[in-house]
């Protein structure tokens, strides 16, 4: 058996029983997530994610290994921007503490058959057009400047997106107490129920998401703009993808109360992207950073903006 066999069975016998273990054992159906609950089902899920980054390290190379932890550090760290307009939609819908775990388990598990699909679609294309690397390159750029002059995600109106307005226009869609269900029959007639909006609605966001953070991974593991991917590039863009998307809902319920905390989150992300967007188009002049540069650039930007938020927060506690 090849390496790279053993390396995509482990990955795929990590994730069905990790799933199988999150939902039998850890996600029982009506149940309300506690902060403890969340906080060890975050653990559980970077722990497993960073168990896989050791397994690479040993199996494949320590080049593979740091790819793939810059990689899921970049998801994750984007996972966390979607956390805030993942709370705005629970709360426009009123849905309840008790059917929200399932609904997002639901809303991102849909979430990564989307994603498989734009990665390997995405794949195929750099493969083909390796000039496409610098289109995306110029987006990142611009997505980066926007991001970091964006004043306030409260703009964000679930109910004025193109996927809501596209639901009920051609669904039914009632209004009524969902009490976990996802369809009601009203008059013999099959109805949506809030909860379903709200679950199509969370796959699409991340979905619109992804558009940032597929060509940021694609970035980060591609040796060169010129070469094709390698089954180990492969790897690593779909699995630090699926993971830093199933520790979503975990994420979600840990830090509903304290999102608010890292005003300057946003900051670092935007840079990050921008250092990606102009390491992308470089490569246009023969100039390649290192994984390891990269790397390093991802985590004192994050870790600098979120220890200058809770600075703020605290200079600002003080004052009161």
């Amino acid at each position: 058996m090849s390496s790279d066999q053993i390396t995509y069975i482990t990955f795929g016998v990590l994730l069905i029983g990790a799933l199988v273990f999150d939902l039998g054992l850890m996600s029982k159906k009506n149940e309300v997530v506690s902060i403890k609950k969340a906080l060890i089902q975050t653990l559980f899920w970077v722990g497993l994610s960073l168990a896989f980054c050791v397994f690479l390290w040993v199996e494949k190379t320590p080049v593979v290994a740091t790819k793939y932890f810059a990689a899921y550090l970049m998801e994750w760290s984007l996972s966390i921007d979607n956390i805030f307009v993942f709370i705005l939609i629970f709360t426009f819908f009123k849905i309840k503490s008790e059917d929200a775990g399932r609904a997002l388990l639901i809303g991102i598990l849909l979430a990564i058959v989307f994603r498989i699909i734009f990665i390997a679609l995405g794949i195929e294309l750099i493969n083909r057009f390796h000039w496409i690397l610098y289109v995306f390159g110029a987006f990142l750029l611009y997505t980066g400047f926007h991001l970091f002059f964006k004043k306030d995600e409260a703009e964000f109106d679930p109910g004025e997106t193109k996927i809501y307005k596209i639901i009920t226009k051609f669904f039914r869609v009632t209004t009524q107490e969902p009490h976990g269900r996802y369809f009601i029959s009203i008059h013999n007639k099959v109805y949506f129920t809030n909860l379903a909006v709200v679950v199509f609605m969370l796959a699409a966001v991340d979905i619109a998401f992804a558009l940032d953070s597929i060509p940021t991974v694609v970035s980060l593991v591609r040796e060169k703009a010129t070469t094709s991917f390698s089954s180990d590039d492969i790897l690593v863009i779909y699995s630090s993808n699926i993971f830093a998307v199933l520790g979503l809902r975990s994420l979600f319920f840990l830090l509903k109360g304290a999102v608010d905390q890292f005003d300057f989150l946003q900051q670092g992300i935007a840079v990050v992207l921008i250092f990606i967007g102009v390491k992308m188009l470089i490569e246009f002049f023969g100039i390649h950073l290192s994984i390891g540069v990269s790397l390093l650039v991802i985590v004192l930007c994050l870790a600098g903006s979120i220890l200058y938020s809770i600075q703020v927060k605290r200079k600002q506690a003080r004052k009161k």
